[in-house]
């Protein structure tokens, strides 16, 4: 599967989960890519940025290799590096502005999303291969 039918893939997988996820996705989305373009001159929120660039490029490649399953799970693991970095900064970013609220939410939702994608590997690793989405 090329890089293009597998990135139409993986968006068609999207579109077509169930309203909650699609939900959840989107919060993701808000979090790890609109907000930070309004801290751009930060590094945390160009290292966000990179992260989610990153984290597209596996999911494409997951989606090639192995459909629209729970494979995917493993698309975020970029955030494992990028929880931490934030972490470690955390003592020099102030809690009561606009910016560290973002940083501390950012944190909690990737921190959800990484244990999801966990149990979903989990249950790749152990059996469950087929398509998450049918007919994407």
């Amino acid at each position: 599967m090329s890089a293009v039918a597998a990135f139409v893939k993986f968006n068609r997988g999207v579109m077509r989960m169930p309203v909650h996820w699609r939900l959840w996705q989107m919060l993701l989305v808000v979090a790890n890519l609109i907000v930070p373009i309004f801290f751009l001159d930060r590094l945390e929120s160009q290292m966000v940025l990179g992260a989610l660039v990153v984290a597209a490029g596996l999911m494409t490649l997951l989606t090639a290799l192995a459909g629209f399953t729970r494979l995917l799970g493993l698309g975020h693991i970029p955030w494992v590096p990028l929880i931490y970095f934030l972490w470690t900064r955390l003592d020099q970013i102030p809690a009561d502005d606009l910016f560290g609220l973002w940083i501390r939410i950012l944190m909690v939702l990737n921190c959800l999303s990484l244990v999801i994608d966990t149990v979903d590997t989990i249950r790749y690793i152990a059996g469950e291969r087929e398509e998450t989405v049918k007919g994407v």
